[in-house]
């Protein structure tokens, strides 16, 4: 960010304050109850996506450019959920409201790609179908290692620049009257926001990456997916389950109470990363199948080890 800084100019002087507060969540009746909410999901969704992680790794019929993206999925689920809920219980529950300059834009850029990864993700997951349904005899010839891990690479190594140019713009602005947060978390939106000088850059980003993150993956994976409603029924639940709840959110944001507002917010961020990996045991038979072989494996050698040991 220093390097960032000084390739806009050596002269120029601005307002970093040593922390900020986050307010998004204090004064909510009964929030205590929503803290054990966003705590019960954070553990069933450690669970669930870690169980699908290892199911991928350890059943060898699972190692296909697929599931490379199934575990990109799931991997940035993961890691998002664990980014975000433990710091909000830790801010909001225990009173640790205040967060340093530094923190407050690390915290955010992480938060931001593995979010905007969702997206992305399921776009990949959509190209596999796509070309599984359109030429299924040219699917194994298309669809390499190579061109999973391509394609999700270039997804991953765009959306942490991207994010990283949000971030570095932040670092222009000067923060020289109010450091209060009304978010649930280092939000780009409200942050950038309390700035007392040019916010032009700032809105720029903050409007057009929305655009590329949500908007455009959700357009395509819409059009191409609604050609195989049938065949792709379990996909199209993680396209409703991530894209519906933002579009409802941004759509009546005005006609919402601002805590009402927050909390709904604050779901759409912690509810797609829990139910992803249950939906794929559902809906997926490999998965389903692999479960049952590894636990009735897992039976197998403890009652062997029981025998041995006469218990």
């Amino acid at each position: 960010m220093e390097f960032f800084n000084s390739a806009l100019g050596k002269n120029i002087t601005f307002v970093r304050p040593p922390y900020f507060i986050i307010t998004g969540l204090i004064g909510i009746p009964h929030v205590n109850y929503y803290y054990a909410f966003l705590f019960t999901i954070y553990v069933v969704s450690v669970v669930c996506n870690v169980s699908v992680m290892l199911v991928i790794i350890l059943d060898h019929r699972l190692r296909t450019p697929k599931y490379v993206a199934v575990f990109s999925l799931v991997l940035g689920d993961l890691c998002g959920t664990c980014t975000l809920v433990p710091k909000v219980i830790d801010t909001f529950f225990f009173n640790h409201t205040s967060i340093s300059y530094n923190n407050c834009l690390t915290y955010m850029y992480f938060y931001f790609v593995f979010f905007s990864m969702q997206s992305f993700n399921l776009v990949a997951l959509g190209i596999d179908r796509l070309l599984a349904i359109a030429d299924p005899l040219k699917y194994h010839a298309r669809v390499t290692f190579r061109f999973m891990f391509s394609l999700l690479g270039s997804f991953w190594l765009s959306i942490s620049i991207m994010v990283l140019l949000a971030v570095c713009l932040l670092t222009r602005l000067s923060f020289c009257e109010s450091v209060v947060i009304k978010s649930y978390f280092c939000d780009h939106g409200p942050l950038y926001r309390l700035a007392c000088n040019d916010l032009t850059p700032s809105i720029v980003v903050g409007s057009l990456l929305p655009i590329l993150i949500l908007y455009i993956p959700f357009i395509f994976i819409s059009t191409k997916r609604i050609k195989a409603l049938k065949t792709c029924s379990g996909h199209l639940s993680l396209v409703v389950i991530h894209y519906l709840p933002i579009i409802f959110v941004y759509l009546f944001s005005g006609q919402i109470h601002p805590n009402a507002r927050i909390i709904n917010v604050s779901l759409t961020s912690i509810l797609p990363p829990m139910l992803n990996p249950i939906i794929y045991v559902l809906q997926t038979n490999e998965i389903r199948q692999s479960l049952k072989i590894i636990f009735k494996d897992g039976v197998a050698v403890r009652a062997r080890t029981c025998s041995d040991s006469a218990c």
